[in-house]
């Protein structure tokens, strides 16, 4: 690993009218690393994304792409980045090739530098074998593949992938994330802007949590692990409405935090509770459930993990 900063970002902040979109953002990746910005969606990632990309400016702060100033020269620090945005970017009447091709001559590539590095390209994507057909009729998993090849056509040292596995099937999302550790161990830098904590967890040298504009913590993931120590996090469906019932639990012995979320189904609420321990805990949570008439429809209980971090640092789940 090359012993040098290859993104650091100062204090961005970001407003859209009378929302604070980002609130004095700041981190910083060594190069060669995968470093990941974790949270909830409208926590700021994608607006922190949007101003290093370059596609908007920051009301105040700064950031650099290998050592180049996003505000004072924007075009260097361009040129050493590659985004896979959150949105699909193609031409789907165009094959995957003529796709790359065309991405390609964006970045003054041509002649037989272009096809070799579209051929190489198409390899790390995993996709020569459909390189002829057009786009528009790839599945999503698939698009998404092409839209990380056209970030890598120029060679950046720092690619930036906005939220790449959402919504695509199982093996394509395989596919990305063993993309993003092959592309490290050649020695790129990855920021990986996620709100799936077991992606974090699993690709991360360093993980910045981000909630309301602003990084809330930051470490490896044994680091972050660290500020809970060993506290377990339980999760409980419930029958109906819990809002007194939480209060409650927060009065409990043991009980550190409590997290109420609606089903995004439709269906019964659901509650996490942060504990020191859960065997002495459990008992206390059903005998106040009883007395406010609520029933416990599910109990799982969970080894600390990310999102028990986000729950102890902010007192709501990650999936809020």
């Amino acid at each position: 690993m090359t012993d040098h900063t290859a993104v650091e970002v100062h204090d961005l902040h970001k407003s859209f009218g009378s929302l604070q979109a980002v609130r004095g953002v700041t981190f910083a990746a060594r190069a060669g690393e995968v470093l990941s910005l974790l949270g909830p969606n409208g926590a700021g990632k994608s607006t922190t994304i949007a101003m290093l990309s370059g596609l908007i400016r920051p009301d105040e702060g700064d950031a650099c792409i290998e050592g180049q100033s996003i505000r004072n020269t924007p075009a260097a620090a361009k040129a050493a980045l590659g985004v896979v945005p959150q949105e699909i970017a193609l031409y789907p009447d165009l094959s995957a090739r003529e796709n790359l091709e065309f991405w390609g001559k964006m970045y003054g590539l041509r002649g037989a530098a272009l096809r070799q590095r579209v051929d190489e390209v198409l390899d790390v994507i995993g996709l020569k074998d459909r390189q002829k057909d057009r786009v528009g009729k790839f599945s999503g998993g698939m698009k998404r593949r092409v839209n990380i090849g056209a970030a890598l056509l120029h060679k950046p040292r720092v690619v930036i992938m906005d939220e790449p596995t959402v919504g695509i099937d199982p093996q394509s999302r395989r596919h990305i994330l063993d993309n993003v550790k092959d592309l490290n161990a050649q020695g790129m830098t990855v920021l990986y802007v996620t709100h799936y904590m077991e992606e974090a967890a699993e690709l991360s040298d360093h993980i910045a949590i981000v909630d309301q504009g602003r990084v809330i913590a930051y470490g490896t993931h044994a680091e972050l692990m660290a500020l809970v120590g060993e506290q377990t996090r339980v999760d409980l469906k419930l029958s109906a409405d819990g809002a007194a019932l939480a209060a409650e639990w927060r009065t409990a012995p043991g009980v550190t935090q409590v997290s109420l979320a609606e089903d995004a189904a439709g269906g019964p609420p659901m509650a996490s509770v942060l504990c020191d321990d859960s065997n002495r805990v459990l008992p206390h949570l059903f005998e106040i459930a009883g007395r406010h008439g609520v029933r416990l429809a599910s109990v799982d209980i969970q080894e600390p993990n990310l999102e028990t971090v986000f729950l102890h640092l902010t007192g709501k789940a990650l999936r809020d």
